[in-house]
C-alpha cells in the first residue's frame, strides 16, 4: 500500500543483503522523463500501468541482485504477479493498517490515487481491493503496525533465512 514503508524498508534491507536498491516508481520517471503524478494527470491511469509493467518485468529480468520496491498499485495487473511470482523472486508483503498509513500520508501532496476531498475513505478502498492481491503474490508477509525500520528489516531477513533464500550472515 501507498506509505507502508516499501521504499525505506527496501533500502535498509538492500544495505543489510549488500544487494542493490530499485524503487520501481524512480526508474519510471527516469524513463518516462517526467513524474508518475504528471504522466497521470496527461495520459491516464492505464498509460501508467503500463509504463509499470514494462520496467518491472525488465527489472526482474535483471540479473543482479536486488531488493525491488513496487508501486502499491503493481499487483492489480495479472502480469505483474505472475512476473513478482517468477524464479528467484521472493515477494515481501509490508501489511499496514489503514489507520497507520492514515498517520504517514496525511500530508503527502504527491500520490495521485490519494488526491481528494477523502483520503482516508479512498485508502480503505485500495486497501479492500489490493490486500487479497497483496496476500496472493507474497511468499512472506510482516504486519508492520508502528514498528521501526530495523525491526521490519529484522523480521524480513529473518523469514527469507528461514526460506533459505538467504543465508545469515557469518
Amino acid at each position: 500500500m501507498p506509505g507502508s514503508g516499501k521504499s525505506t524498508v527496501g533500502r535498509q534491507l538492500a544495505r543489510s543483503l549488500n544487494w542493490r536498491f530499485v524503487d520501481s516508481d524512480v526508474e519510471i520517471e527516469r524513463q518516462l522523463g517526467h513524474s508518475i503524478r504528471e504522466h497521470f494527470e496527461r495520459f491516464g491511469e492505464a498509460s501508467f500501468r503500463d509504463v509499470e509493467q514494462a520496467v518491472i518485468v525488465q527489472l526482474i529480468a535483471s540479473t543482479e541482485s536486488l531488493v525491488l520496491a513496487t508501486g502499491g498499485g503493481a499487483v492489480l495487473r495479472p502480469a505483474n504477479r505472475a512476473a513478482l511470482h517468477s524464479p528467484g523472486c521472493q515477494v515481501v508483503y509490508l501489511r499496514t493498517q489503514v489507520e497507520d498509513l492514515l498517520r504517514r500520508l496525511r500530508h503527502d501532496t504527491q500520490r495521485p490515487l490519494l488526491q481528494g476531498t477523502d483520503p482516508g475513505a479512498r485508502l480503505r478502498e485500495l486497501f479492500t481491493v489490493r490486500d487479497p492481491l497483496y496476500r496472493e503474490v507474497a511468499h512472506h508477509t510482516v504486519d508492520t503496525g508502528r514498528l521501526p525500520v530495523h525491526t521490519v528489516v529484522n523480521l524480513i531477513l529473518m523469514q527469507l533465512e528461514l526460506g533459505g533464500t538467504v543465508c545469515p550472515a557469518v
